[in-house]
């Protein structure tokens, strides 16, 4: 049996194909960015090579002061896309993005948006928290940015929702202020992907009166991504 058979074989059966760490880079460099022959999303397997890359990352000076990485979480099969700045305290310590009470409110506006966490997927521009949560650096965004396409490119999502200053101008490569990109359908890159801008939940907990600016851009957000919906079937 060839090792290409093998594979299909246990791909069918549903068993993990196992990845040797040495092999991670290899394996995201070149099938990452391949889709199935019948147009499907990639499998699972891109996805593990992936976080162990992440994981195990040690490209700019942040792994140094890292308590974990932190990838990202929810439904790799979503329609929304969620991108904030980079970890802080709380989620450098859980592995998980949006934790804090900055998580939790963003959790809430979620829910009176009619989704759940569950149905999205987060993640962050940085994998790694900066330390006393000060702005990424251009060279640790770099580093990262790679990481992010990938996951962009395996997840297709249907809509990019960037939330915060820092998300908007990585995204988007500008330096507007946030009241100019916001209530805009953007794109990312030279994707199609929409890209709506809002702002950060940590900045609503400090300008709750903000809140209804938000409200008004998932309310856009929302009839933007039953567009793309409609043009999709």
């Amino acid at each position: 049996m060839t090792q290409n058979l093998q594979h299909e074989y246990l791909k069918a059966m549903g068993v993990q194909r196992w990845v040797a760490r040495d092999k991670v880079e290899e394996i995201a460099g070149d099938s990452l960015q391949e889709q199935a022959s019948d147009g499907t999303r990639p499998v699972a397997q891109d996805w593990l090579a992936l976080e162990a890359q992440v994981s195990s990352c040690k490209k700019c000076q942040l792994h140094e002061s890292r308590t974990q990485t932190v990838f990202g979480t929810g439904n790799r099969d979503a329609d929304w896309l969620i991108i904030g700045e980079a970890p802080g305290a709380d989620e450098d310590r859980q592995g998980e993005p949006f934790v804090g009470r900055a998580g939790k409110l963003l959790t809430e506006m979620l829910f009176a948006a009619g989704l759940q966490r569950a149905d999205v997927y987060i993640a962050n521009i940085l994998k790694c928290r900066p330390p006393a949560n000060r702005d990424p650096s251009p060279d640790e965004v770099a580093c990262c940015h790679a990481y992010l396409q990938q996951q962009i490119a395996l997840i297709q999502p249907q809509l990019i929702l960037a939330v915060g200053r820092i998300a908007a101008h990585n995204l988007l490569q500008t330096d507007c202020q946030l009241g100019q990109l916001r209530g805009k359908v953007h794109h990312y890159g030279d994707t199609n992907i929409p890209v709506i801008v809002t702002h950060h939940p940590a900045y609503l907990l400090r300008s709750p009166l903000e809140k209804r600016k938000v409200w008004s851009d998932l309310q856009f957000a929302k009839v933007v991504n039953k567009q793309q919906l409609a043009v999709r079937d």
